[in-house]
């Protein structure tokens, strides 16, 4: 029968032939400039000019209009938020004429780079959903705030301190990034790594002034790399990694200011007394996961760590004797 659904090798050939038609599609959008009517309808608040003597469109928002040119945008030198998410953009060149901009979001596009003519004005940034694979170009000198999330980075090299000395939040969740080596921005306050393939820690003693460190769900195995000049370090997620030894907790003494932990769905969260094998190698802790540390847990924490030092105190004393005799 003609009208029947191919079977075996012709329906796969088929679903193949869908599927490069589907990503050829994904490759090659339709060109859809921003045209005069959307430009438009995108402008507003109407604001004063650096000079204030005339007025100037201050914000434009052109969302999931699959935009593929947004050349029209160069001549609008007094903008300063622009919105350009859910577009098909590979290109953010003509935004270089902006350069009174401080605000930027063109989450879910097609960029493929998050270089960009240096702009002194821009605070935050937002690529996030993006094919970007790397962090190179990005050179604002007044950036503060830096999304990345969920594109196709794998190395945090790239950023450098003397020209994002800024920059204090650094959004890389869900990317495929497996070490923390080579971040040069260490004067951040918050650094999001979550959704990573990170194995190993390395070079977080520079990061001095660091409050807020994400790096759930990865492939951490051992706490190695945290330093004692990580002075301002106050929450840590560690939550679904490989952390099997409350002896890698311990490393974690090193920080003194930190106060909140989040350790569950690791393989020591299963021990028994679990809490309370944390709390005892790190006391100064006010919240464990998502719970608050209770008076009560406190004295019981005290009594452990007192019978230890009686217990390591009796062992040195045995070592000692043996030793005379």
């Amino acid at each position: 029968m003609e009208d029947e659904e191919p079977e075996g090798e012709e329906a796969e050939e088929e679903e193949d032939e869908e599927k490069e038609e589907e990503e050829k599609e994904e490759e090659e959008p339709a060109l859809c400039p921003l045209t005069e009517e959307v430009l438009k309808e995108g402008l507003s608040l109407l604001s004063t000019t650096g000079n204030g003597l005339s007025y100037a469109y201050v914000k434009f928002e052109a969302k999931d209009k699959g935009l593929t040119d947004i050349s029209l945008l160069e001549r609008f030198i007094h903008l300063r938020y622009v919105d350009l998410s859910k577009n098909k953009l590979k290109d953010l060149a003509p935004l270089s004429s902006l350069t009174q901009l401080l605000w930027l979001k063109v989450d879910r596009n097609l960029l493929t780079s998050a270089s960009m003519q240096e702009l002194p004005y821009l605070q935050v940034i937002s690529f996030d959903c993006n094919c970007i694979t790397d962090l190179e170009g990005i050179t604002h000198p007044l950036l503060a705030s830096l999304s990345l999330k969920e594109n196709k980075i794998q190395t945090v090299l790239g950023l450098s301190h003397d020209q994002l000395f800024s920059l204090q939040v650094l959004e890389l969740r869900g990317n495929e990034i497996k070490t923390t080596a080579g971040l040069g921005v260490s004067k951040l306050k918050k650094l999001y790594l979550a959704k990573n393939i990170i194995y190993s820690l390395e070079g977080l003693e520079e990061f001095e002034k660091l409050e807020t460190l994400h790096l759930r769900d990865n492939k951490l195995e051992a706490l190695d790399g945290f330093s004692d000049s990580m002075k301002c370090l106050q929450y840590l997620n560690l939550r679904n990694n490989g952390i099997k030894s409350f002896r890698e907790v311990e490393k974690l003494q090193v920080l003194p200011m930190l106060q909140a932990l989040v350790l569950m769905d690791n393989p020591c969260a299963e021990e028994p007394n679990y809490r309370l094998e944390v709390l005892s190698r790190l006391p100064q802790l006010q919240r464990l996961d998502k719970e608050s540390v209770e008076e009560e847990e406190r004295k019981e924490v005290e009594n452990i760590r007192q019978t230890r030092k009686e217990k390591e105190k009796e062992m040195e004393e045995s070592l000692e004797d043996t030793v005379t005799e």
